[in-house]
């Protein structure tokens, strides 16, 4: 079985679509799954061992397109695809599938998608609370699956692979010192400073952290590089050599690598947040105005801390850098805590 997906453009929704590969290849091994997502994703996708091809989408987010997703569509009809999963709920995502003239083309109802897609699922978003649940039930016929509940258990969570002779390399290329262990901070997140821990807790628990004997590598885009830089200035200069500011340095390849040296990471709610999660560190994820409800880190590994429920506007903080007032009011100290708790070896029982 030939299998086309249609993934989507954030790398958080990437990540807990590879719970539906997963799934896929468990009820067909012998199918080849190839994914059409923007080229940014081939990184992510390279590690996903369920995925064959990645396929670049070479249109940017938004744009319609639709002489070139046609052409996209009929140049893939010699492959032969038997079916196409559309995981974006846009009318334009499923466009390539149509073109290609794959004959079952499974998604949910979006933007009027019907004829389309000729598999439409009708979403119960109450049956189905998370995005990784969603995802998974389309792998199944829809006269099987009416609820998360019908799901089989536990789902396939995310898993990147990354070798050890990777981590050693990709780190010695940024010099990284082998004798502290390494704490992952990624402190950036989509939709400005509302739903970032502030700089200066980041600070004060680097500053608690290298006193422990650990490094600090800060992780993120260029459009986090200053973040990072408060930080930095923010420690005792006899500290700052310690932690490092690899924001907007790293390549999304190096920075997947470099999570997976850390021996754990500390995130707002972001898309690095799911990469930490899907290689399987210890982390604490720390949520504000945004909600873990629907799209949590999959990891057993993972400790959330909000301190509100429910939803709200996450464009605007209260404070004067533009901070949510419930993510000022997570301290340090808890954060620490949890950690400390994290990377402590289980106790042995004596028989």
């Amino acid at each position: 079985m030939k299998i086309l997906v249609i993934g989507p453009s954030w790398v958080g929704d990437m990540m807990m679509s590879q719970s539906l590969y997963r799934t896929l290849k468990q009820r067909f091994p012998d199918a080849t799954i190839d994914v059409m997502a923007p080229a940014w994703c081939r990184p992510l996708l390279a590690r996903m061992p369920e995925v064959n091809a990645a396929l670049a989408m070479p249109l940017g987010h938004g744009a319609l397109g639709l002489g070139e997703r046609r052409r996209l569509g009929k140049a893939l009809r010699p492959t032969g695809y038997d079916r196409a999963y559309v995981l974006p709920g846009s009318f334009k995502s499923a466009l390539v599938p149509f073109f290609a003239a794959v004959p079952q083309r499974i998604g949910w109802r979006g933007e009027m998608r019907y004829g389309l897609l000729n598999d439409l699922r009708v979403l119960d978003k109450a049956a189905f609370p998370l995005m990784v649940e969603r995802y998974v039930a389309l792998a199944w016929d829809a006269a099987d699956i009416h609820s998360a509940r019908d799901l089989p258990q536990p789902l396939p969570w995310p898993r990147l692979q990354v070798s050890d002779d990777e981590i050693r390399d990709v780190a010695a290329a940024f010099a990284l010192a082998g004798d502290r262990p390494a704490i992952g901070f990624c402190p950036g997140a989509e939709f400005g400073p509302a739903k970032r821990w502030p700089h200066y807790h980041y600070a004060a628990l680097a500053q608690r952290l290298i006193a422990a004997g650990h490094q600090v590598l800060l992780f993120g885009s260029a459009n986090d590089a200053a973040t990072g830089d408060e930080i930095v200035a923010a420690l005792p200069a006899t500290l700052r050599a310690h932690c490092r500011n690899l924001a907007g340095k790293t390549q999304l390849e190096q920075a997947v690598v470099l999570l997976a040296f850390c021996e754990a990471v500390v995130s707002n709610d972001s898309g690095l947040m799911h990469i930490a999660a899907a290689l399987d560190k210890p982390l604490v994820a720390l949520y504000g105005p945004s909600s873990p409800d629907f799209t949590p880190p999959l990891s057993a590994r993972a400790r959330v801390i909000r301190l509100i429920s429910g939803y709200h506007k996450i464009r605007r903080g209260e404070a004067t850098e533009g901070y949510h007032q419930s993510l000022i009011d997570i301290q340090p100290e808890r954060v620490m805590a949890e950690l400390s708790d994290l990377l402590t070896p289980p106790r042995q029982e004596h028989v």
